[in-house]
């Protein structure tokens, strides 16, 4: 699901658990990137963040061009972080749940406080924060996707059940101008990431998401991974930093994804992603670069989710701000990428909306259900 759950440390602690991270330019205030990350899956509406944890985005300049003869996004070496963190809950008042703040702090070192839970979020010379409980934005039918890897096959037929209907999660969202929020100037096109991180030094990287459904698609299923047929990579992989991979484990995630990747274009008993000479998959490197692409010179586009990287792949200009919304299908398309490449039907699991879509106003995720369901039979380390 998305990145709920995505490896045994992230599902020990569900507040440090990223679930989905998203990047587009705002709706509703043209020339203003907004950045959502969602934690906590299957949260309640008293669910508070961590105070030993900094919730950061990190965004770098990339150029679109190729490497070793294949399409490939150089990223730039700088970078500007936005560090949201949380204080210790503390007493409300008879009638209400604790209160909690939290400061968002900016790449150039501007602060921001504000309230969880306050709906309208704060806003400070130009720049939106809110953080709250809210719907989860990602929908799924988890029984189709989880049934493709443990089948081997296309599913017969597809009911369509929403798996997270009416479930919650921590939301935060920032909103403001590039050059503000990160320090950068006369750039357009950026690399993405969220991440969660203790507080402090050393910081440890807990846990990071650039695309979704990387590692839960594309990484878990350890069945035709001859060479790492045994490891859990998930862990090793969240701890990388997602710009500069560490040369000690980029094998393994080479195998694993070569495996896999070769795995999902088989299932509609043709080949539409040939391997190279060294049996490499043409979109091995592509999704290793494991971050959001979003180009700001571009309007809002609901559904640009992986159309930079398409057209990379395609040798032709990209037409779209990339990134991913609130409500584009990612499952529908990432599985019919990944089988048939655009040469057939194409691959759904039946659910094509949230619970209740995104709205186009700030903060943009649905507010959260009262009453949600209990937690769900399926186990979260094994999605």
């Amino acid at each position: 699901m998305s990145d709920h759950g995505s490896g045994p440390r992230a599902s020990a602690d569900p507040v440090m658990d990223i679930t989905d991270f998203y990047a587009f330019p705002s709706p509703e205030r043209p020339g203003n990137l907004v950045l959502v990350m969602n934690v906590f899956p299957f949260a309640m509406p008293t669910a508070l963040f961590s105070d030993a944890i900094d919730y950061r985005f990190r965004l770098r300049p990339v150029k679109i061009g190729s490497s070793g003869g294949r399409p490939a996004i150089a990223v730039s070496a700088s970078e500007g972080v936005i560090s949201v963190t949380f204080g210790v809950p503390r007493p409300g008042d008879a009638s209400s749940q604790p209160v909690q703040d939290g400061v968002c702090t900016t790449a150039d070192g501007e602060t921001i406080a504000f309230r969880v839970g306050n709906e309208r979020g704060t806003e400070q010379n130009g720049l939106r924060v809110f953080a709250g409980c809210r719907l989860d934005s990602f929908f799924i039918d988890q029984g189709i996707v989880g049934g493709i890897r443990n089948s081997r096959r296309l599913p017969s037929e597809i009911p369509g059940r929403n798996s997270l209907l009416g479930h919650n999660v921590l939301t935060i969202v920032v909103e403001g101008s590039v050059a503000r929020l990160f320090g950068i100037e006369d750039d357009s096109l950026f690399a993405g990431v969220a991440e969660t991180t203790t507080i402090g030094s050393p910081q440890v990287r807990i846990e990071r998401v650039g695309r979704p459904e990387i590692k839960n698609f594309v990484m878990l299923d350890k069945t035709a991974d001859t060479v790492n047929h045994d490891l859990e990579i998930r862990d090793l992989y969240n701890a990388e930093d997602a710009f500069e991979l560490m040369p000690d484990y980029v094998g393994a995630y080479r195998a694993r994804l070569n495996s896999n990747l070769a795995f999902y274009d088989g299932l509609d008993g043709k080949i539409d992603w040939p391997l190279d000479a060294k049996g490499n998959h043409p979109l091995m490197e592509l999704l290793l670069a494991d971050f959001l692409v979003v180009d700001m010179s571009k309007p809002f586009d609901d559904d640009g989710y992986f159309e930079i990287e398409q057209a990379l792949l395609r040798g032709v200009p990209h037409e779209t701000c990339g990134g991913r919304s609130l409500n584009v299908d990612i499952v529908d398309k990432l599985l019919s990428l990944l089988v048939d490449n655009g040469n057939g039907p194409g691959v759904t699991d039946g659910v094509d909306r949230a619970t209740v879509p995104a709205s186009r106003t700030f903060p943009y995720a649905q507010p959260p259900n009262p009453e949600p369901p209990s937690l769900p039979s399926l186990a979260l380390p094994s999605l």
